[in-house]
């Protein structure tokens, strides 16, 4: 099966929204009285409780009011970019990019990225290339971010597509997996539009940045049986992404999580757990956050492992260092190896961040005992990870 020659109608499950639906769902989520509920007590969770009707109604006529000219996605884009970058002011020292003043404007990219926020890391990839002039991307969600109807509308609208992740049998997962195949490649190919997609399901919740080879299998489930896998790859125009964050806003539910699979035969995630967890990635500081943009992979690689670990070779090795992972490694291995931090690199100095120091000491004394050292590992271990591959 050519997923060039596919009719688009079949992706209907899966696609984010049209143009031409832009204005219905747009009236939809202005009506929908657990939109107004849930936004009015993220923006005021003391006064929400007492004063929800009134904060709902004004909810409903914000979000009518900034969307009143927004009559297709780009529109859409340009209003939420807009919220966006004030979000990013206020909970970090700074966004700095790199790399993507290198890539071509006219041709479409998949980008394959690191993964340590559920919402921030495709936003921040989005608000990089809206800044930049370049189109924005298609992102690849999975369906248990789609837990209500308005979460559905509003990352459709930006131009969210999902991932089936809760298929049944294993017919229906390789039906929705090749599904998956054929859109992210109709979309590069056919549609000239760049997709995000995180390099393995689930956050990197220990820090450790990691490619999936199934990821690269699933890409290849597009190919056409006489195109050879290297050919595949690059017509795919694959661009390694690493975003990196200076303070992780999640780092203590992360490590809770960790420590419960380690001692608990499985973990079970609350209602509406994943909503949560993207409420405070993005209004939880962040200090300095840097997404470098790879280079294509255009080399020969015929089979998965090694386009996995050359996807790795670019996240790990463009990944920014912050005094706070140093300061972690440091606390773990009693020493301080010799790797540049921040964006542009500076040489490591531990007596030039005594503040960030005391910072990071204070937090983990906040953090319970009993996954602390997870939370102090997950910061080491992307040097861990940069050592491992200059070796």
């Amino acid at each position: 099966m050519n997923s060039r020659n596919l009719d688009p109608d079949l992706f209907d499950e899966i696609r984010p929204y049209r143009d031409d639906e832009v204005r219905p769902v747009l009236r939809r989520l202005v009506e929908d009285p657990e939109m107004s509920r849930v936004v009015a007590h993220f923006l005021l969770p003391g006064a929400a409780s007492k004063l929800e009707r009134p904060l709902a109604w004004l909810v409903r006529q914000f979000v009518r009011f900034e969307f009143r000219k927004a009559k297709n996605v780009r529109g859409v884009q340009e209003v939420v970019a807009r919220y966006l970058e004030k979000a990013v002011n206020r909970t970090s020292c700074g966004l700095t990019i790199s790399g993507l003043e290198s890539l071509p404007k006219n041709r479409a990219c998949l980008f394959v990225s690191n993964h340590r926020d559920i919402a921030m890391d495709p936003a921040l990839a989005i608000l990089a290339m809206f800044k930049e002039g370049h189109e924005t991307s298609r992102i690849a969600i999975g369906d248990n971010l789609l837990s209500k109807q308005f979460a559905t509308d509003i990352m459709k609208l930006n131009k969210c597509f999902v991932v089936k992740r809760s298929s049944g049998s294993r017919r229906e997962k390789l039906t929705a997996a090749t599904t998956l195949s054929n859109y992210i490649h109709y979309s590069i190919v056919n549609d000239n539009e760049h997709v995000w997609i995180a390099q393995r399901a689930g956050r990197a919740k220990d820090g450790l940045d990691r490619t999936n080879p199934a990821l690269a299998a699933m890409f290849a489930m597009a190919k056409p049986k006489e195109q050879s896998f290297a050919d595949f790859w690059r017509e795919l125009h694959i661009v390694p992404l690493s975003v990196s964050y200076e303070w992780d806003p999640c780092d203590r539910d992360k490590a809770r999580e960790l420590y419960i699979k380690e001692h608990q035969d499985e973990y079970e995630k609350e209602a509406h757990e994943d909503l949560g967890s993207i409420g405070k990635g993005v209004v939880g500081q962040k200090g300095h956050i840097h997404a470098a943009f790879g280079a294509p992979i255009e080399k020969d690689f015929n089979d998965v492992s090694a386009l996995a670990e050359e996807i790795d070779r670019q996240i790990i090795g463009n990944y920014v260092l912050h005094p706070t992972n140093l300061i972690a490694y440091q606390m773990i291995y009693g020493e301080s190896p010799a790797l540049p931090v921040g964006y542009p690199a500076k040489p490591w100095h531990p007596d030039e961040h005594m503040e960030i120091r005391e910072q990071f000491d204070k937090r983990m004394a906040a953090i319970d005992e009993r996954w602390r050292d997870k939370v102090i590992q997950g910061y080491a271990n992307p040097v861990v990870s940069r050592l491992a591959f200059e070796q």
